[in-house]
């Protein structure tokens, strides 16, 4: 079984005049507890690839399916596969309410499931991400850029995902934070037992976090790529820089 199958994923963007593909005829499979990279440079389709299999985007076209159970184009995802698929933005900032505090913007999602222990699940929550407590009673502002990627990746893991959709999950931060973000990723996929699809254009961030990856450019898969072709573009990539 996969943890996630897309073929032939096409999006399409209607503008005034006419349309845009911005992804064309997408087709992979990721194992279940496989870290996959979709990497290439802005603009090449990847983080609307990631979008439609999230159901952010439900206008595609092709098929997607989640553990074997298939999305439905024109459709958002709901039920148990929504719990069952989260999504970590590129900017920590943007995608936390700034009226509202970390407590809320945790526990509101396990208020609207029944959860009864709610400041007992939160708490369990920034535990695992390296947070104390006391982080719940702040706002995101009072934050760092570190602490809010790290309160995104607790809301996320809240509702124990089984696939977790990673959007340049490092790049708004300093350098001197994104070793920890990755390595706090790494350890929680092996003790959840999680199936990662990262989207990055750093080929450093994608050695240290990938098993297979591929490379898109202008909407299309141009290359796929296992751990062995993945450290050499990364040692090449290096020595040029």
């Amino acid at each position: 079984m996969s943890a996630l199958s897309v073929s032939n994923l096409s999006v399409t963007f209607q503008g005034r005049d006419k349309g845009f593909s911005a992804v064309r005829d997408v087709s992979f499979d990721v194992g279940v507890g496989e870290t996959f990279g979709l990497i290439g440079p802005s603009g090449c389709g990847k983080t609307t690839v990631l979008r439609a299999v999230a159901g952010l985007n439900t206008a595609w076209q092709g098929t997607i399916s989640v553990s074997d159970e298939p999305l439905q184009p024109g459709r958002k995802i709901t039920g148990a596969l929504r719990s069952s698929v989260q999504m970590v933005f590129q900017d920590p900032y943007s995608s936390l309410h700034p009226r509202h505090r970390i407590f809320r913007i945790l526990g509101e999602p396990l208020s609207l499931r029944g959860e009864r222990n709610v400041d007992g699940e939160v708490r369990t929550a920034l535990d695992r991400v390296g947070l104390p407590a006391a982080v719940s009673d702040r706002y995101p502002h009072q934050l760092s850029g570190g602490q809010r990627q790290r309160v995104a990746i607790a809301r996320a893991l809240l509702l124990k995902p089984k696939l977790l959709l990673l959007d340049e999950p490092t790049s708004a931060l300093d350098v001197s934070v994104q070793a920890g973000i990755l390595n706090l990723l790494n350890d929680l996929k092996s003790s959840e037992g999680m199936t990662f699809v990262l989207v990055s254009h750093d080929p450093g961030v994608v050695a240290h976090m990938c098993d297979r990856a591929v490379i898109m450019d202008a909407g299309r898969i141009a290359r796929a790529m296992d751990r062995a072709q993945i450290a050499a573009c990364w040692s090449d990539a290096a020595t040029a820089g």
